[in-house]
């Protein structure tokens, strides 16, 4: 059975919201990420403000399909783009937050699981491009995302 092994904490300020209306697929709604930062043993570096975005499809059912984008810029100068997909139940607790209340949500009081997708063309993290990983999420006020990514090892 493979094994989850944390990796890093992946940080994304949510910048201005546009919100595109209800279309044949669902509400679509875009933010853009203003800011962040990544914090692991292996990978640190901050979130570049103008390489990013989170295109979030809100269903009937309740919940967020998210296709989340940003590039990493590491503290010694790398460049690792990150992409996730997943979902978000959207509790009164998430929207509540969304709508800038204080009150954090805490991981595993709603379903917010993402797959990340790492890529670099930097030697010195191809193991990213090698990794796959899956993370579990929180809202912060601001609002902030806060994900915690768990790489997957074979036993």
């Amino acid at each position: 059975m493979p094994e989850l092994i944390k990796e890093l904490d992946y940080f994304v300020d949510v910048g201005g919201v546009a919100d595109v209306g209800t279309g044949p697929f669902g509400h679509r709604m875009i933010a853009s990420g203003s800011g962040g930062e990544v914090v692991g043993d292996r990978l640190k570096g901050t979130i570049a403000p103008t390489a990013g975005g989170d295109w979030l499809l809100i269903g009937q059912d309740g919940f967020g399909r998210l296709d989340v984008r940003n590039t990493v810029v590491t503290v010694d100068g790398a460049s690792i783009y990150i992409q996730l997909h997943g979902l978000i139940e959207l509790t009164p607790a998430v929207m509540a937050v969304f709508a800038g209340g204080d009150v954090p949500t805490d991981f595993g009081e709603q379903y917010f699981v993402t797959a990340p997708r790492l890529e670099t063309g930097d030697e010195r993290y191809a193991w990213v491009n090698r990794t796959v990983f899956v993370a579990e999420a929180r809202i912060l006020p601001g609002p902030r995302i806060d994900y915690r990514v768990f790489r997957v090892a074979h036993s």
